[in-house]
């Protein structure tokens, strides 16, 4: 029979309170914010066909991406992450601002998207045949061995001037 002390139970008690205050955390979610894109209250500020592409970039800062080949939009994206416990971050929300100019660089358009709006592109993995064979080196050595012409290999049949 085995007689627990009250001090050996008050730390076995306070043990068992730290180790469920640990699991109660371990499995709260930890949130990662990415970007910037404005609220729709200072989007709100901008005025279609007044504003300018200056005037947006002093008032919301450098834009995420600028629209590479169309240079006529700019992109404020945001994206919240959670993680819980071991498992991978998982993306809970993204918001992309685009903000569209016309040819005198004022606002056109102001364009807001969510995580529901996005598509899932699937990539095509093109790979060009580089006509050498899945020959290994060992392979390469040993195939060549009968290739050697002995004569080549010692100057035998070099031409004397």
């Amino acid at each position: 029979m085995i007689i627990i002390t009250g001090n050996l139970r008050a730390t076995l008690r306070a043990s068992g309170m730290v180790l469920a205050l640990a699991a109660v955390t371990a499995c709260a979610p930890m949130t990662r914010f990415h970007g910037f894109a404005p609220d729709a209250r200072e989007i709100a500020q901008l005025q279609i066909g007044q504003t300018s592409r200056s005037d947006v970039v002093s008032l919301f800062g450098p834009p995420t991406s600028d629209g590479g080949m169309r240079s006529d939009t700019i992109y404020y994206v945001s994206s919240r992450f959670e993680r819980i416990g071991p498992f991978a971050p998982r993306e809970v929300d993204r918001t992309v601002l685009a903000v569209t100019f016309d040819a005198a660089d004022r606002v056109r358009n102001v364009t807001r998207y969510g995580l529901e709006d996005g598509a899932l592109v699937t990539l095509d993995r093109r790979v060009t045949d580089d006509g050498i064979a899945d020959v290994g080196v060992l392979s390469q050595l040993l195939g060549s061995f009968g290739r050697i012409d002995a004569g080549t290999l010692l100057g035998a049949n070099d031409d004397p001037l």
